[in-house]
């Protein structure tokens, strides 16, 4: 479950406000003694302006609220999900050739959902579900940069030249393609495994970069999505965006 209370639970008065101290217990941020000692250091921001006043009320739904500049999420209806993937799962919330898809993973969800960008069907891994569709939109264009982590199994033995020529940039077809970070994690003379950081989305990139460089990619994880990571999740499991990484990620999109 999100650690954020959901918005019909929170004790509004009839504008549809909440004082920011109870929002802020209510958040799990501190209690609330510990909320009002957090606003007198000035520790507590509303929309970009330090709030030092008690008794300040807020509207949870569209205030920006940071604490020691972190954001504290809107307080709504919308849902923000970490799925891991499976592999051979296609992603997409319908198929028309009946194959196993996203919607078939989450059936239990009673949201329209949106998936954040895609994996390929070979491909597991990390994939951000929501009924937010504009945070979709966002958090998929390009423009935003956020960053995205792989690790792959590849063919043959990979070399330190291999690594300095992935973060030197590499044409493709289809344009250039910038690689953040190369981890070099096992290299064996028949298979290798090497961590990529892009933030770029174009379809099969990371299959396409590497069989550019002589190796094919046999299995391919993405195991990060900016500050979310899949960490200890089983191939199916699905769990909320933490307050933390969903704060983030409205940065990051500057929703």
């Amino acid at each position: 479950m999100s650690d954020l209370p959901e918005r019909d639970d929170l004790p509004l008065d009839d504008e549809g406000l909440i004082r920011l101290q109870k929002l802020l217990a209510l958040a799990g941020i501190a209690s609330r003694r510990g909320s009002e000692v957090l606003m007198l250091n000035g520790s507590v921001e509303v929309n970009g302006e330090v709030v030092t006043r008690l008794g300040t009320k807020v509207d949870p739904g569209k205030d920006v609220v940071r604490v020691n500049g972190k954001r504290l999420p809107p307080i709504s209806g919308k849902v923000y999900l970490a799925l891991n993937k499976p592999r051979g799962v296609v992603s997409t919330m319908s198929d028309p050739e009946g194959r196993r898809n996203l919607s078939d993973v989450v059936a239990d969800r009673p949201e329209r959902l949106f998936h954040v960008g895609r994996l390929d069907t070979d491909t597991e891994g990390l994939i951000i579900l929501t009924n937010d569709g504009d945070f979709a939109h966002r958090l998929a264009h390009p423009s935003y940069e956020v960053d995205k982590t792989y690790v792959a199994e590849v063919e043959g033995e990979i070399f330190p030249n291999v690594r300095k020529r992935l973060l030197a940039g590499v044409t493709l077809e289809d344009g250039p393609v910038t690689v953040t970070k190369a981890r070099i994690m096992e290299t064996r003379k028949d298979k290798s495994i090497i961590e990529l950081v892009i933030h770029e989305g174009r379809n099969r990139i990371v299959r396409r970069l590497l069989d550019h460089l002589d190796h094919p990619v046999t299995r391919l994880t993405r195991t990060r999505i900016g500050p979310v990571r899949l960490g200890s999740m089983k191939p199916g499991e699905m769990r909320d965006l933490s307050r933390e990484e969903l704060g983030e990620l409205l940065d990051t999109t500057e929703l």
